[in-house]
């Protein structure tokens, strides 16, 4: 199969690329180029700014792939863009989303829990919205206006050892120097998923049948206190800190 995807230079997107490679496929992908392409001639590397939308358009022009990974959306402006630009160009897009989307209450959420397909469109760009508001917005025009099947991914926190915006290794890096941490809510649970996990099951969500909204999170939440206690005796640190 042709795979596109946007971003996949970093963390899990570039995972999802290696799955791909590694199944056999001819993949393209598409970045601002600020960070180098680690995959060599094993993949067609396309350079642009995705919210250029003409540039975006003629890079594009004459191409056509099986399936579309967008890892770089954030705003509703980007999804109708897109989704313009790709009428006839492809028989699916999988649109990594979040579980920012639903409300911050401490109930666990399933995907009717936020109906994309009823949502009220505000368009505007990134600077427009919260992060989890402009993924709302980009999941509602993807799912009203695209004219080919789409799957919105929704993610928790993904964390692993590549990971640019280093959230867990603060807290590592802090217990590691036995420096003090300031939390609001020891207690309270968040759901993880690891990069390898994430990047599996986009690959899923591209080559199955599936459409629409799905939940991927590893099984069960974890407190913010028993994951700093798992960090604390997985570097030999013990009881250093009182929760």
């Amino acid at each position: 199969m042709k795979i596109l995807v946007l971003g996949g230079t970093r963390f899990f997107g570039k995972k999802l690329v290696e799955l791909c490679i590694q199944n056999g496929h001819e993949v393209t992908i598409l970045t601002r180029g600020q960070s180098s392409n680690p995959f060599g001639n094993q993949v067609l590397h396309l350079i642009v700014d995705r919210n250029d939308a003409n540039a975006l358009t003629q890079i594009l022009d004459g191409m056509t792939w099986d399936i579309v990974y967008d890892n770089i959306c954030y705003s509703p402006n980007e999804a109708r863009d897109l989704a313009k630009i790709l009428q006839s160009k492809t028989k699916k897009l999988v649109f990594t989303s979040t579980l920012a989307t639903y409300e911050a209450d401490g109930v666990i959420k399933n995907e009717a829990d936020f109906d994309p397909y009823t949502f009220g469109i505000r368009m505007g760009g990134i600077d427009d919205f919260t992060y989890g508001e402009g993924k709302r917005q980009a999941e509602a025009v993807l799912f009203k206006q695209a004219t080919f099947p789409v799957v919105a991914v929704r993610f928790p926190i993904v964390v692993g050892e590549h990971d640019y915006t280093r959230r867990l290794h603060f807290h590592v890096e802090k217990i590691l120097n036995e420096e003090p941490i300031s939390l609001p809510n020891i207690d309270a649970k968040m759901s993880f998923i690891t990069d390898d996990e994430a990047a599996t099951f986009l690959y899923f969500a591209g080559i199955s049948a599936i459409e629409g909204p799905f939940n991927a999170t590893a099984t069960g939440p974890i407190s913010l206190k028993d994951l700093l206690g798992l960090i604390e005796d997985a570097i030999g640190e013990g009881d250093t800190y009182s929760w």
